[in-house]
Parts: C-alpha cells; sequence; structure tokens
C-alpha cells in the first residue's frame, strides 16, 4: 500500500475509518476489518451440481451456506445451531432425487427438516431466498427449534404442508409465498403425532406472507403466543384456521390482525376430522381468549357447516370457544355471513365495531359489550 500524501489525508482517511469501521488505504479507500473476514471465511458457496447436505455436514455453528441459482436433487437435514442456508431467491430449487438419498428427512419425504432432541432444540436457524417444492410431504419441515427464522422462501405444489413447524419456540415466518400446497400453506402446531395440551411458542410471528391455492392458508392447531399479521390470503379452501380442543392449556392467547383474507372459495373434500372445506375466511374453533382484530375478510364463499368470512365454530371433541375477541374487523360479501357464531354453547366471545352486512344469528351485531379487550393476552 502506498504512503498517504499528506498529513491532511491521512487525518481524513482516519475519520472514514472511525465512521466505516474499516482500514483506510490513501485516497479513503477501505480495507476489510477482522470481524468482515472473519464473516467472510465462515460462508460456504454451493454451486449448481454441488451438494447442500455436504455443505451442512461440514458446517460450524453459525456459519452461512450460500446457495447459487440452480435446481438441487436433494433432502436436506439441519440439526447445527446459528447454521443459515440462504439461497439466491426463487431460482434456488430444491425439489425430490430421483436417487432417493438416505438421510432421514429425504425417508421422511421432505424437503428441508431442522430437528431438535428433547434434550437439546435446533437453535437459530435461518432458512432465506429459496425454494422448496414436489415433496412427498411437507417442503419444510422443524421439529423443536428454537429461533428458527424462515424468510423470503417460496414452497408450491407439496403433498401435505408447504412449511410445517412443530414442538417449537420463538419461530419467525415472514415475507414468504407458499402455494398450491395439499394442506397448510404455512402450520404450525404443537405436535403433529401426539396429544395433550396447547403449545406456548413464547412469541412466534406470521407476518407478510402471501398465501395461496392451498387447502388452508395459515393453520394454528394448540398454540399460544402466536402473532398473525400483515398476510395476503387468498383463493385456498379456508383462509386462517385457529384450532383447538379440550387440552390444557387451551389452544388460543394469540392475535389475528391486519391480514387480507379475501376469496378462499376452492374446494377441499372432507376427511376423517372436518367437513368439507369451503368459502372459509377466519375460523375459530375450540379456542380461548384469540383476539381477531383490524382484518379485511371479503367474498368467501361457500355451504360447507364452516363457510363464512368470520366464523366462530365448536371443535370436533366437542370443545366451545370462549372469551374470543372480534373487533374493528371489515368483513364483506361472505356467505352465508359476514360474521357466523355457530357455537352457541360458547361463553363470553365478544363481537365489536365490526363492518359488515350479514351475520348469523342475525342479532349477533347486538351482542357485544363495548369494553372487550384490544389485545390478546400474552399467555
Amino acid at each position: 500500500m502506498k504512503l498517504c500524501r499528506s498529513r491532511r489525508a491521512v487525518v481524513a482517511a482516519a475519520a472514514t475509518a472511525t465512521i466505516v469501521g474499516g482500514a483506510v488505504a490513501c485516497g479513503g479507500g477501505s480495507q476489510p476489518t477482522a470481524s468482515q473476514s472473519a464473516d467472510a471465511e465462515k460462508k460456504i458457496t454451493v454451486r449448481a451440481g454441488e451438494s447442500i447436505q455436504s455443505a451442512v455436514d461440514r458446517a460450524e455453528p453459525g456459519q452461512v451456506i450460500d446457495i447459487a441459482a440452480g435446481t438441487y436433487q436433494e433432502s436436506v437435514q439441519i440439526s447445527t445451531p446459528r447454521l443459515t442456508l440462504r439461497g439466491a431467491g426463487t431460482g434456488t430449487v430444491i425439489k425430490p432425487s430421483a436417487k432417493r438419498t438416505e438421510n432421514a428427512c429425504a425417508k421422511a419425504g421432505e424437503g428441508i427438516c431442522v430437528t431438535g432432541t428433547a434434550q437439546k432444540n435446533a437453535s437459530d436457524v435461518t432458512l432465506d431466498s429459496l425454494t422448496v417444492t414436489g415433496f412427498k410431504k411437507a417442503g419444510i419441515h422443524a421439529s423443536r427449534a428454537d429461533g428458527l427464522k424462515v424468510l423470503h422462501v417460496t414452497a408450491h405444489d407439496n403433498k401435505l404442508q408447504g412449511i410445517l413447524v412443530e414442538k417449537s419456540v420463538r419461530t419467525v415466518f415472514r415475507d414468504n409465498t407458499a402455494h398450491n400446497n395439499a394442506e397448510s400453506g404455512i402450520f404450525l402446531a404443537n405436535s403433529m403425532d401426539t396429544e395433550g395440551g396447547a403449545l406456548e411458542t413464547q412469541g412466534a410471528v406470521i407476518d407478510g406472507n402471501k398465501l395461496t391455492e392451498n387447502r388452508i392458508g395459515v393453520g394454528l392447531r394448540r398454540v399460544r403466543g402466536v402473532t398473525v399479521e400483515n398476510n395476503q390470503i387468498t383463493g385456498n379452501c379456508g383462509g386462517v384456521f385457529v384450532v383447538g380442543d379440550e387440552g390444557v392449556p387451551r389452544g388460543g392467547a394469540l392475535t389475528v390482525t391486519h391480514n387480507t383474507v379475501t376469496g378462499n372459495n376452492k374446494y377441499c373434500a372432507p376427511n376423517a376430522r372436518l367437513p368439507f372445506i369451503q368459502g372459509t375466511g377466519i375460523l375459530l374453533t375450540g379456542v380461548e381468549k384469540t383476539v381477531v382484530t383490524n382484518n379485511d375478510v371479503r367474498d368467501n364463499s361457500g355451504t360447507s357447516p364452516m363457510s363464512g368470512g368470520i366464523v366462530l365454530f365448536g371443535s370436533v371433541v366437542g370443545t366451545s370457544n370462549s372469551e374470543n375477541t372480534i373487533r374493528d374487523n371489515v368483513a364483506r360479501g361472505n356467505k352465508p355471513a359476514d360474521l357466523a357464531n355457530r357455537d352457541l354453547k360458547g361463553k363470553g366471545n365478544t363481537f365489536v365495531n365490526n363492518t359488515l352486512e350479514t351475520t348469523e344469528p342475525k342479532q349477533l351485531v347486538d351482542s357485544a359489550p363495548s369494553s372487550a379487550p384490544s389485545a390478546a393476552p400474552s399467555s
């Protein structure tokens, strides 16, 4: 590096270094700091034709795996903490292997698996800017994760869920697209295979996602402490399903707010637990203390027992909704009703200041006290 020409240049360069945090060469150019160099060394680059799983297997906690655009036919199993898997956007595509590689994720028929244990959660893993498609089960499946972030992911045409997370806390789903998955676009549950009380998610967030042409846009089963906000949910059989049962603690104590839930009129056949689904905007079934507020819910129309704009529905095991608040929503053009309470055994459910045209029963709009809470409790 050449010496700087004057003391004034040295002073100016030093000032620049102070501002930007870099070592300075003559002429004001900067050199990488030690921390920047260390960050660069942490990155592993995977190019088309190479194995993502191989990079994951040799990665250390805290490393970033950058995946170039291309199609990668494999399933990826992750348990390393603080690992970031970052694609190049929608051009980075992960799909099933024709050879069916034999890691646990591939054997389960899933795309990317983030898996902890009962003794130690998989912590602070980030999945960013990639596509998962065509898997026999879920595109992404996380179990026993803490602080998982799923960002800018596209999950489409998977045979069950687009993105499935269970037994996990502090999960963030942000700015993802999930379409044409056979079950939910995003599904958050206490557990997929065991009964029990609701999981306290410790502030899980589902924010800014686009969810279209799935069976259900957002499915929440036996969870608490979640915020579902600012999502665009359209063209599914059902928009948002908040599902609980007789387990203790009860499902609920969560918030559904500022979502656009329109035209979820696709037909989905009945299964062993539910009647057919069509034309459901936001459904609460067997939950408590949930706040549904400031949503735009329009043009959801069908003839299912669960059809309508915002619907309270008794759970399949006979548990009623209680102490839920439906307030300040715009619900129009939904059929058979914009706001429907089909759970008349439920207690303490309140309906306040909603803009709508039709209710079921007809007097429902007049049944709410004005002192209903404005936010869900934190626990």
